[in-house]
């Protein structure tokens, strides 16, 4: 297809390795690319938390007005970074496969150990979730809000600010600082957030059929976007961003069944809702609705009032 795609990606060094995988993949089906670079509201405030600036569109908002104006024809995230419901006029087109979901421990010390309560330690991470679950996990420790990019927070680590920092393994490991990681954190405690691990690929709805068609069959995975869709069901029935404290990982079995894990913490770490269900592939965004359903009824609403009152919402 001798069209180009112009790929629309915020400016930090992991989002420039999504826009190169992306434009990897499209390159091998044969097209040609451009990558636009695009600055965000959530890279040009980073003295305030993202729940504080708004957490819904805090990354994407200025790379969908140039998916509306044709300046790019689509915009590569993080899927953990993206709200659950998109505006009107915008769709997810595909997923990348999906790489380690767990979260890991960064230090420069190799000794370090969340479990170790012979010393003081400090631990900083920018997600309302892993900071709920430091607290739940390891009460000993003092968790700090930390902001920036990976290489910004690895910085501020250096200087001082923490002894470690709790990150997603995907990141980590796309931008090569695998010998920094001294834990891999257990999944069936650090239960990730939506969509960690992927990459989504969002255009405008008005893109041509045809153009939609030959991106998603270059890059869509269909495992991972089956469980995509359910981690994305539940995130969107309860009415969640990406800066509340929730989690749900959907795992592929045998025999096409989907086991679909998730929930709500608090912020202070005390009350935790977690849930299994589990159906086909096909009941993949059901299993995701029923999951936050679920975890409403379980006091999942008075978690999330409680937020919002805390933040003034």
């Amino acid at each position: 297809m001798s069209t180009t795609i112009k790929i629309g990606t915020r400016r930090s060094k992991l989002a420039m390795w999504q826009a190169y995988y992306v434009e990897d993949l499209l390159k091998k089906a044969g097209m040609n690319t451009q990558i636009v670079e695009i600055d965000t509201r959530g890279d040009k405030v980073l003295d305030v938390s993202i729940a504080k600036i708004g957490s819904k569109g805090v990354f994407t908002e200025e790379l969908e007005e140039q998916l509306v104006s044709g300046d790019i024809d689509i915009a590569v995230h993080s899927a953990k970074d993206m709200q659950s419901e998109l505006p009107d006029g915008f769709e997810i087109i595909a997923f990348t496969v999906r790489e380690q979901v767990n979260d890991v421990v960064v230090s420069r010390d190799k000794t370090l150990r969340l479990g170790d309560t012979s010393r003081p330690l400090t631990v900083g991470s920018s997600s309302v979730r892993r900071r709920a679950m430091l607290k739940a996990y390891y009460p000993h420790l003092k968790v700090i809000e930390m902001r920036g990019n990976l290489q910004t927070r690895i910085a501020k680590m250096d200087d001082g600010q923490c002894d470690a920092i709790l990150l997603a393994y995907a990141g980590v490991n796309r931008m090569k600082y695998n010998d920094l990681i001294v834990e891999t954190l257990a999944l069936d405690e650090f239960i990730p957030p939506v969509g960690q691990g992927s990459v989504a690929i969002e255009s405008a709805t008005t893109l041509d059929a045809e153009k939609r068609k030959i991106i998603r069959n270059a890059i869509n995975h269909s495992d991972t976007e089956f469980r995509l869709l359910a981690e994305r069901a539940f995130l969107k029935t309860l009415k969640g961003g990406c800066s509340i404290p929730a989690f749900c990982m959907a795992e592929l079995a045998e025999n096409d069944q989907l086991n679909v894990t998730g929930g709500l913490i608090s912020l202070d770490g005390k009350i935790l809702i977690k849930n299994t269900l589990s159906g086909t592939r096909a009941d993949a965004e059901d299993l995701g609705d029923q999951m936050a359903q679920l975890t409403m009824n379980q006091g999942g609403a008075e978690i999330l009032a409680a937020i919002r009152r805390e933040r003034g919402e």
